[in-house]
Protein backbone atom coordinates (compact mmCIF):
# COMPACT_ATOMS: atom_id res chain seq x y z
CA UNK A 1 0.00 0.00 0.00
CA UNK A 2 1.47 3.25 -1.37
CA UNK A 3 1.28 6.04 1.33
CA UNK A 4 2.67 9.69 1.30
CA UNK A 5 3.20 11.55 4.18
CA UNK A 6 4.32 15.23 4.54
CA UNK A 7 6.69 17.16 7.03
CA UNK A 8 8.07 20.76 7.25
CA UNK A 9 5.32 22.95 7.30
CA UNK A 10 4.65 25.57 9.67
CA UNK A 11 4.68 30.00 9.74
CA UNK A 12 7.39 31.90 8.17
CA UNK A 13 7.74 35.34 7.46
CA UNK A 14 7.95 36.70 3.79
CA UNK A 15 11.24 36.48 2.55
CA UNK A 16 12.10 33.48 4.53
CA UNK A 17 12.71 29.77 3.87
CA UNK A 18 11.01 26.82 4.44
CA UNK A 19 11.33 22.98 3.60
CA UNK A 20 9.18 20.35 2.95
CA UNK A 21 9.65 16.68 2.83
CA UNK A 22 7.54 13.97 1.53
CA UNK A 23 8.20 10.11 2.77
CA UNK A 24 7.12 7.63 0.47
CA UNK A 25 6.50 4.19 1.48
CA UNK A 26 5.43 1.25 -0.35
CA UNK A 27 5.87 2.86 -3.84
CA UNK A 28 8.48 1.14 -6.13
CA UNK A 29 8.34 2.90 -9.25
CA UNK A 30 11.10 4.57 -10.80
CA UNK A 31 8.96 6.49 -13.76
CA UNK A 32 6.38 9.06 -13.83
CA UNK A 33 6.58 11.61 -11.52
CA UNK A 34 6.20 13.25 -7.98
CA UNK A 35 4.76 16.65 -7.29
CA UNK A 36 4.15 19.12 -5.33
CA UNK A 37 0.59 21.10 -5.27
CA UNK A 38 -1.41 23.98 -2.98
CA UNK A 39 -4.32 24.60 -2.48
CA UNK A 40 -5.68 27.81 -0.69
CA UNK A 41 -8.81 28.53 1.10
CA UNK A 42 -11.51 29.49 -1.72
CA UNK A 43 -8.69 27.99 -4.78
CA UNK A 44 -8.46 25.19 -6.57
CA UNK A 45 -5.51 23.04 -6.25
CA UNK A 46 -2.79 24.24 -8.36
CA UNK A 47 0.72 21.95 -8.97
CA UNK A 48 3.43 23.54 -8.11
CA UNK A 49 6.40 21.68 -9.18
CA UNK A 50 6.92 18.27 -10.69
CA UNK A 51 10.00 16.07 -11.06
CA UNK A 52 10.79 12.76 -13.37
CA UNK A 53 11.06 9.68 -10.62
CA UNK A 54 13.78 8.33 -12.97
CA UNK A 55 16.13 11.35 -13.82
CA UNK A 56 16.23 15.21 -12.42
CA UNK A 57 14.15 16.44 -15.29
CA UNK A 58 11.78 19.34 -13.47
CA UNK A 59 9.03 21.73 -14.28
CA UNK A 60 7.96 24.62 -12.25
CA UNK A 61 4.46 26.95 -12.11
CA UNK A 62 5.49 30.17 -13.18
CA UNK A 63 4.65 31.09 -9.67
CA UNK A 64 7.45 29.39 -7.95
CA UNK A 65 10.14 29.21 -10.75
CA UNK A 66 13.06 30.75 -9.19
CA UNK A 67 12.20 30.38 -5.66
CA UNK A 68 11.19 26.92 -5.04
CA UNK A 69 13.50 24.15 -5.91
CA UNK A 70 12.25 20.55 -6.29
CA UNK A 71 14.44 17.62 -5.48
CA UNK A 72 14.67 13.71 -4.34
CA UNK A 73 16.81 11.38 -2.29
CA UNK A 74 15.05 7.80 -4.19
CA UNK A 75 17.51 5.95 -2.54
CA UNK A 76 15.16 7.37 1.13
CA UNK A 77 12.66 7.34 -1.23
CA UNK A 78 11.98 11.13 0.08
CA UNK A 79 10.66 14.21 -2.20
CA UNK A 80 11.71 17.77 -0.93
CA UNK A 81 10.49 21.08 -1.47
CA UNK A 82 12.99 24.09 -0.92
CA UNK A 83 10.99 26.89 -0.66
CA UNK A 84 12.75 30.40 -0.55
CA UNK A 85 11.48 34.32 -0.64
CA UNK A 86 7.85 32.83 0.63
CA UNK A 87 5.40 35.27 -0.10
CA UNK A 88 2.00 35.43 1.79
CA UNK A 89 0.55 34.25 -1.46
CA UNK A 90 2.37 31.16 -0.87
CA UNK A 91 -0.20 30.67 2.29
CA UNK A 92 -1.51 26.84 1.53
CA UNK A 93 -2.06 23.27 2.24
CA UNK A 94 0.55 21.82 0.26
CA UNK A 95 0.41 18.37 -0.82
CA UNK A 96 3.05 15.77 -2.22
CA UNK A 97 1.97 13.00 -5.45
CA UNK A 98 2.85 10.39 -7.00
CA UNK A 99 2.41 8.51 -10.52
CA UNK A 100 3.99 6.03 -12.07
CA UNK A 101 2.98 7.07 -15.35
CA UNK A 102 2.29 10.39 -16.15
CA UNK A 103 4.46 13.72 -15.28
CA UNK A 104 3.44 17.42 -15.37
CA UNK A 105 1.34 19.66 -13.25
CA UNK A 106 -1.86 18.85 -13.94
CA UNK A 107 -4.39 16.72 -11.15
CA UNK A 108 -4.00 13.32 -12.67
CA UNK A 109 -1.54 12.17 -9.53
CA UNK A 110 -2.75 8.30 -8.56
CA UNK A 111 -1.49 8.58 -5.28
CA UNK A 112 -1.71 11.55 -2.27
CA UNK A 113 -0.19 12.72 0.86
CA UNK A 114 -2.74 14.71 3.44
CA UNK A 115 -1.04 17.60 3.47
CA UNK A 116 1.24 19.85 5.21
CA UNK A 117 0.36 23.67 6.44
CA UNK A 118 2.50 26.75 4.99
CA UNK A 119 1.40 30.39 6.46
CA UNK A 120 3.63 33.23 5.65
CA UNK A 121 2.94 36.35 7.16
CA UNK A 122 4.15 39.90 5.73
Amino acid sequence: QVQLVESGGGSAQAGGSLRLSCAASGYTYNSGCMAWFRQAPGKNREGVAAIYRGGTSTTYSTSVKGRFTISQDNAMNTLYLQMNNLKPEDTAMYYCAADPRRCGLGNFYSYWGQGTQVTVSS
